[in-house]
């Protein structure tokens, strides 16, 4: 392991992807910050990464913010080189009212950049999801591209990948017209698998675990 002195910033630290990303940033050597909504978590969150191989987590510090606010997000982004914003709500499906999903997916996006670029981060990563491309279109052949967006109410697609489409258009409108000098990258992840950390099954996972357990009627094609 190398030390640096870059601090990464990375959003929603409770979560299964963050979790990972938290891990391998302390493993390489980098300050590492995350987002909890209540610093009443930090405690459970330290005990799963422990559990899960956490070296130099004296290195790893906590902050209070939610999508749904501007309070802590200066806080949070305070001093960070890069950000990886992953924080997102996860809701596949029908769900009551899709602005449970698309309004902290979008507005948190926004918030996040915001904080970045007055702080004078220099590169946001969003975790976005293949749901934001290739959703909702016909069958074919296309080699899908940078161009290309899901239809929003095409086959397919819920409020959660309508929460994907609209969070990252919304950032890369953002970047292109009030982001300054901070760069945007994007990650479009299909299935999400991995070493399960905590007590918590989470995304894809759910495949691994119905069939180990035989819930699952028959093995999906994947």
């Amino acid at each position: 392991m190398t030390t640096t002195q870059h601090r990464v910033l990375v959003t929603g630290g409770s979560g299964f992807i963050a979790g990972h990303c938290v891990l391998q940033l302390l493993d390489q050597g980098y300050l590492v910050r995350t987002t909890v909504r209540s610093l009443e978590r930090e405690a459970a969150v330290r005990a799963v990464l422990t559990d899960a191989g956490m070296v130099n987590g004296d290195a790893l510090s906590f902050v209070a913010a939610d999508l749904l606010s501007d309070d802590g997000w200066a806080e949070a982004v305070d001093g960070c080189d890069f950000v990886l914003h992953i924080a997102s709500p996860v809701r596949p499906g029908i769900v009551e009212n899709e602005d449970d999903v698309i309004v902290p997916a979008r507005d948190g996006a926004l918030r996040v950049l915001r904080a970045a670029r007055d702080a004078g981060v220099k590169r946001v990563v969003l975790t976005s999801a293949f749901h934001a491309v290739g959703f909702g279109h016909p069958h074919s052949d296309h080699t899908f591209t940078e161009a290309d967006w899901s239809v929003l109410n095409g086959p397919g697609m819920d409020a959660y990948g309508r929460s994907k489409v609209l969070a990252e258009r919304a950032a890369w409108e953002f970047a292109a017209t009030e982001g300054g000098a901070v760069e945007l990258v994007t990650m479009l992840p299909v299935a999400v698998m991995g070493p399960v950390m905590g007590k918590e099954i989470s995304g894809a996972n759910h495949i691994v675990q119905r069939s180990l357990d035989g819930a699952m009627p028959g093995y999906p094609d994947v």
